[in-house]
């Protein structure tokens, strides 16, 4: 038996997985020893906080027939793995790293635990393009998977400006 979503369900999944990276990425701000990364990961929330209005938008726009039909995978295979990826309601399709932020945690592991999150945010978000309805905006899911390779890129080039 096949799990499917509709449109509405598919955008409430990455808007949940939005609010989850907001709060990473607030929260390593706080555990920063650095004011320079303070900066980068609170710039890195406010656009994940765009993503997020980006795709309440997206929602909001979804036709009556859109919210309430269902994708068209026969074998299930794209709903399960968006599920999945969502199922823990982590960050951007990872378990909630939150827990495991102690304050203890080198720049050097913020780091590589935020360009994990975005690595698996692109994955979600290139699985859930094939499901966003023609017309429902396919573009703006382009445009976020666009700035999340920026982003994961942005990390790591932080990451390599750290001394060993």
């Amino acid at each position: 038996m096949s799990i499917t979503f509709n449109a509405d369900e598919v955008f409430e999944m990455a808007e949940q997985l939005e609010r989850s990276a907001v709060k990473f990425y607030r929260e390593a701000a706080t555990k920063a020893p650095e004011r320079q990364m303070k900066e980068v990961f609170l710039r890195l929330a406010g656009m994940e906080d765009g993503h997020l209005r980006t795709f309440h938008e997206m929602r909001e726009t979804l036709s009556d027939r859109e919210k309430g039909g269902t994708t068209f995978d026969p074998e299930g295979e794209a709903t399960l793995y968006l599920q999945a990826m969502a199922d823990d309601r982590g960050f951007e399709g990872m378990r909630n790293r939150m827990e495991k932020l102690t304050g203890q945690e080198s720049m050097r592991e913020l780091l590589e635990i935020a360009i994990d999150a975005e690595k698996n945010s692109i994955l979600y978000y290139v699985g859930l393009k094939p499901l966003v309805p023609d017309g429902a905006g396919k573009d703006k899911v382009e445009a976020i998977i666009r700035e999340e390779v920026s982003h994961a890129a942005d990390l790591r080039r932080q990451l390599g400006t750290l001394k060993s």
